[in-house]
């Protein structure tokens, strides 16, 4: 069983074989990701890309402030309410 630390998601298990033939599991922590939309894959602007840069900024700097900020993009935003707003329009 592995230590304590390496139980978590948080490291990448990674398969190797050894010169003497083995199969044993290296621990690597994982890359930095850019935040990516939720609908169609964009990176999204106003997020900062390192994981240690977002984990020591406050809530309000960690994501744009509008309407599904840090999720969505904006394309797809403005996309979402105007098909909320038509079907709304439609329907009364």
């Amino acid at each position: 069983m592995p230590r304590p630390m390496y139980r978590s998601r948080s490291m990448k298990r990674v398969i190797r074989r050894t010169p003497g033939g083995r199969v044993v599991i290296h621990y690597e922590r994982r890359k930095n990701t850019v935040m990516r939309c939720g609908r169609c894959g964009a990176i999204l602007n106003g997020v900062p890309i390192k994981d240690s840069e977002r984990r020591k900024l406050p809530k309000t700097k960690k994501r744009p402030e509008r309407m599904f900020g840090g999720v969505l993009c904006a394309r797809c935003l403005k996309e979402i309410l105007k098909e909320a707003v038509r079907s709304s329009i439609v329907q009364s």
